[in-house]
């Protein structure tokens, strides 16, 4: 795979190989001394944007229990321990993970980015491939529905109860599709799009739109912290348990990459995510009844 590296990058690069060689020439022959290549973790320092630093981009604002308290510096909310987890894998220091802000729509954008990481909900799919590079799913979220509580669809337990409501969702997602395909039978009316999900809140709870619609844990915080004065979690949306899971982005081809697939798996396979999810989801994820 051909990587992009960036003159900041390049240059990071160049006075690593420079001290490497300084510290060869000093410490006589390879074969004698045992010497090996430079460690993995002093490699990927050399490769991120501000090298020695892990440039963290998240959503603006953050929304719990992804983060808490639109704090992901705390290391609190599930994203922003999954972060944390993830850098130490890679080698980094809390103190050396630096977080900076995005909409959605950039975390899935094509090109350079001042950041090395973006982890906002985004789901994996075959399109978003061809503009960034994935690291392996670390959570499978299903998406919901919620309305005020003295909203005509408030009584729906089904997708077919819903299909005549005005629903608010944020640009990019893939809630966009499954209620034009699941609830609206592939219409686009009455499907509005807004820049974030801050925006569709305000839209459904000034009687703009009937229904928002995002990831399951974040509609059940919405309601329990009156993000949505009144509001109430219909349900789940069925069909809609992301069969690829949702990922961190990197530029496309970034020499990052590597490193944090090798990261994610490993904190996959010996249960840290595991035990993050259970720590910040479960409580946001059970007891919802699914829509018929």
């Amino acid at each position: 795979m051909d990587f992009v590296i960036s003159r900041r990058q390049l240059l990071a690069l160049g006075a690593s190989a420079l001290a490497t060689a300084g510290l060869a020439a000093c410490g006589g022959n390879s074969a004698s001394s045992g010497a090996t290549d430079a460690p993995a973790e002093t490699d990927v320092k050399q490769l991120t944007f501000e090298p020695g630093k892990l440039t963290v981009a998240t959503g603006n604002p953050a929304w719990e229990p992804w983060v808490m308290n639109d704090a992901p510096e705390s290391g609190e909310g599930f994203e922003a321990a999954v972060i944390y987890a993830l850098a130490e894998q890679m080698g980094f220091a809390k103190e050396d993970v630096v977080w900076v802000r995005t909409e959605f729509d950039e975390a899935c954008a094509p090109g350079e980015h001042d950041w090395d990481l973006n982890i906002q909900q985004v789901s994996i799919n075959e399109d978003r491939k061809k503009a960034v590079d994935f690291s392996p799913a670390y959570f499978r979220p299903t998406q919901s529905v919620i309305v005020k509580k003295d909203s005509p669809f408030a009584s729906a337990t089904s997708c077919a109860d819903l299909k005549d409501a005005v629903f608010a969702v944020m640009m990019g997602t893939t809630a966009i599709d499954y209620v034009k395909d699941i609830i609206k039978g592939g219409s686009e009316d009455g499907v509005d799009i807004f820049n974030n999900n801050s925006d569709a809140v305000a839209a459904v709870d000034n009687g703009q739109a009937d229904a928002l619609v995002t990831d399951t844990p974040q509609c059940v915080y919405m309601v329990e912290s009156e993000q949505l004065k009144d509001g109430v979690v219909v349900g789940q949306i069925p069909g809609t348990e992301d069969p690829d899971g949702l990922g961190i982005t990197l530029a496309k081809d970034s020499p990052l990459t590597g490193f944090v697939t090798d990261a994610m798996n490993a904190i996959l396979a010996d249960g840290t995510v595991d035990g993050l999810i259970d720590k910040w989801l479960t409580a946001y994820t059970t007891d919802i009844p699914t829509l018929a």
